[in-house]
């Protein structure tokens, strides 16, 4: 069964971050998809500098770094971050698959990896 629950880890992680990544990429360039979403869903440009940053940065900390407590925040960050954008997608009435499937993934990656994340990337309180 450890075994499996490593997969299920590695994949649900390769996915987030691969998908995390490139969205945070595009945030800080600033490309004219990811300008038309925002401003569709009623966010300020400069949102994506910032939103971007912190995906990139958050990837990098679930990814290689050995703090647990960081890893913890970056995946809290990464989950308000992809339900907000569920939300917020569902508040202007965009019930399309398009925008809804994106951040719907995105969530259940997060949650899969954060669960089956390994022993020693977790934080055990005594």
């Amino acid at each position: 069964m450890a075994k499996r629950n490593k997969i299920i880890y590695w994949v649900a992680t390769a996915l987030l971050a691969i998908g995390m990544l490139q969205s945070g990429i595009f945030a800080v360039l600033r490309t004219k998809q990811w300008v038309d979403l925002v401003t569709s869903l009623g966010y300020p440009v400069y949102f994506l500098t910032i939103l971007g940053t912190w995906k990139i940065l958050g990837v990098i900390a679930i990814l290689v770094l050995r703090f647990k407590l960081l890893k913890e925040w970056a995946y809290a960050g990464f989950f308000f971050a992809m339900t907000g954008a569920l939300a917020s997608h569902l508040a202007i009435g965009d019930h399309e698959l398009k925008g809804i499937l994106g951040p719907v993934f995105q969530t259940l990656f997060i949650i899969l990896s954060w669960y089956f994340r390994p022993a020693d990337r977790k934080i055990v309180f005594n």
